[in-house]
């Protein structure tokens, strides 16, 4: 009987022991994973323009390839992590962004974020930006920031264009410009592309407090609010239609 009850201790602590191990193995994992796209990333910023190899990773990184193929499966895999590496780093910058108090405004300021954050991480952006279809959780971070960003002016009554449309224009064009602008293309580029933009996209600030706003922009705005605090009276497909028929009001009157 003496032996048995000295037994359930020595389980109970072998047990404990099993599950710390676990621990500091899973956390060993993540940091070695970190340290391998770290290393990935800093080489790449310093390839300028060159390809990196996996067998330049391993070595920086002081691990063989057998550990990078386990983290990441092949050399696709390791540099679509470091693509949303890059990513959760520029939704960072955008997320630390203060308000002006003007939507416009904001929006030039992200843009310009955007830009610069491009110019100066080229090979970060290539990455980001050059595998059209790739997504990840920071990626989809950055996009929301753009809509957030286009949702504000619309609902101040300064947007002309339906606001799926403004953002797509933005970020076809800030792509657009950050790409030319890392190939070397003049860096009065990004300046007027985006006031052509803006203008593009945008009332004026005067013109939306002194004149009366259009019925384009009147529905951008409603169908802006609605988005932002959808009215609980409505059934989701009643929503779904009135939204409808506010983006071909705006679009039409655009």
């Amino acid at each position: 009987m003496s032996n048995y009850s000295n037994d359930k201790p020595d389980r109970k602590r072998c047990s404990t022991k099993v599950c710390n191990i676990d621990v500091v193995t899973a956390q060993k994992d993540r940091d070695t994973r970190e340290r391998i796209i770290r290393t990935a990333a800093r080489l790449l910023s310093e390839a300028g323009g060159e390809p990196v190899s996996t067998r330049a990773v391993c070595a920086a990184a002081g691990i063989g390839a057998p550990t990078l193929y386990h983290h990441f499966g092949d050399k696709k895999g390791l540099f679509d992590a470091v693509a949303a590496y890059g990513f959760e780093r520029y939704v960072a910058a955008k997320r630390a962004q203060v308000g002006t108090g003007d939507p416009v405004d904001d929006l030039r300021r992200g843009w310009d974020v955007h830009v610069e954050y491009g110019r100066t991480n080229p090979e970060f952006y290539s990455l980001m930006y050059g595998q059209p279809g790739k997504t990840s959780p920071a990626a989809e971070e950055a996009h929301a920031i753009l809509v957030e960003l286009i949702d504000a002016i619309a609902r101040a009554g300064r947007l002309r264009v339906p606001a799926d449309t403004a953002v797509q224009m933005v970020g076809a064009a800030g792509v657009g410009v950050t790409l030319a602008l890392i190939s070397g293309t003049n860096d009065d580029l990004s300046t007027r592309t985006r006031e052509a933009v803006i203008t593009a996209i945008t009332v004026p600030h005067k013109e939306a407090q002194n004149g009366t706003p259009s019925p384009a922009a009147r529905a951008v705005a409603l169908r802006a609010a609605l988005r932002a605090d959808p009215p609980p009276g409505l059934t989701p497909t009643e929503a779904a239609l009135l939204g409808e028929w506010l983006d071909r009001v705006a679009g039409a009157a655009s």
